[in-house]
């Protein structure tokens, strides 16, 4: 099965709409975590998303503190050459081996960012990463362009395809971009969060590819969730305490609600509704969307294709503004 692609900025690489996120395969016990989750049902996830059409996979070093990435790579061997997704990841949260609980360092040492690498392309099996990314500005005390630096090196030096930065506001990019191209941004991005506004308008003028995560704000928008199942989240389950999941609920679970008809119209499901909204912005690529079974891909994979008419686009903005969930702009500028 194809899907529709376009291009991740001036990096050559074409992706589909949709990508798979590796973040809650990761597993549990650890600070981050989305509850337990069985390595066979993360690999038939990665393979099913494949065979509906899905040509990327984004992971991180830190998801599972290096358990995600191993059970990428476990799927990648599993698959012919000839099939195998790009592959993300991302470097500078560092962990504490002797404690899983404690809370990763954002750490971006150029030997340390070394390391962490070597480490990835270790943990995924491949020569190259297409795609490595700072997960976050750093906090130890390492400036911006030496950290960019160090990544402009490892794509000069072909350990990675391009580079990107994650997290990372308008002045940080324009900072990157005089040390070096700047090939992608990940910010979050959803009818819920809707703050990186900006950020897009200055990757779509700067040739930057943008690929947005939690399109379906960590699972509030797919239409299943209820403050039931909130309650009912594993104790190691980071959404439990979140203010999205607990002070705004209400809010967000209305505008979810508001999304059905919509997706009633598309014959589609709620999920696939938030994700395509996020494709509707100038200067997005495409949006990560986690699963963690092949029916959770199915529910979202016809994103990739959908494409949002202005009614749409209207009838959600008004739903946004109406229930008052999250800040920012609730529609892309009329072209």
């Amino acid at each position: 099965m194809s899907l529709t692609t376009t291009p991740l900025g001036t990096t050559g690489m074409e992706l589909t709409r949709a990508g798979f996120g590796a973040w809650a395969i990761g597993g549990g016990d650890w600070s981050f975590a989305w509850g337990p989750q069985d390595d066979d049902a993360s690999v038939a996830a990665i393979h099913h998303a494949v065979e509906r059409g899905v040509n990327w996979v984004d992971t991180a070093a830190v998801y599972g503190l290096g358990h995600s990435e191993e059970v990428v790579g476990r799927a990648l061997r599993e698959l012919p050459a000839a099939e195998r997704p790009y592959v993300f990841t991302k470097c500078g949260l560092v962990w504490d081996a002797a404690d899983r609980t404690v809370r990763p360092r954002r750490v971006m040492a150029p030997a340390g960012v070394r390391e962490e690498v070597e480490g990835s392309l270790r943990r995924l099996g491949v020569d190259r990463i297409d795609l490595y990314q700072v997960h976050w500005p750093a906090e130890d005390g390492t400036p911006l362009d030496e950290y960019w630096q160090t990544m402009v090196d490892l794509r000069a030096e072909g350990k990675v395809r391009a580079i990107g930065l994650s997290n990372h506001d308008v002045d940080q990019l324009t900072a990157a971009e005089k040390v070096g191209h700047v090939d992608s941004l990940q910010p979050p991005f959803s009818a819920i969060n809707r703050s990186a506004a900006e950020e897009l308008a200055w990757c779509d003028g700067n040739g930057t590819g943008v690929i947005v995560y939690s399109p379906m704000q960590s699972g509030l928008l797919t239409g299943a969730f209820s403050a039931e199942r909130v309650a009912a989240l594993p104790s190691d389950d980071w959404r439990r305490t979140a203010p999205e999941f607990t002070s705004r609920l209400d809010r967000n679970l209305a505008l979810a609600a508001a999304l059905a008809p919509v997706a009633a119209r598309h014959a589609i499901s709620v999920a696939a509704v938030a994700v395509a909204w996020t494709l509707a912005w100038p200067g997005v690529t495409g949006a990560i969307v986690g699963a963690r079974s092949p029916e959770q891909v199915d529910g979202w994979v016809a994103a990739a294709d959908l494409v949002l008419t202005d009614a749409d686009m209207d009838e959600i903005a008004a739903a946004i503004a109406s229930t008052g969930a999250g800040q920012g702009p609730v529609r892309p500028e009329r072209g």
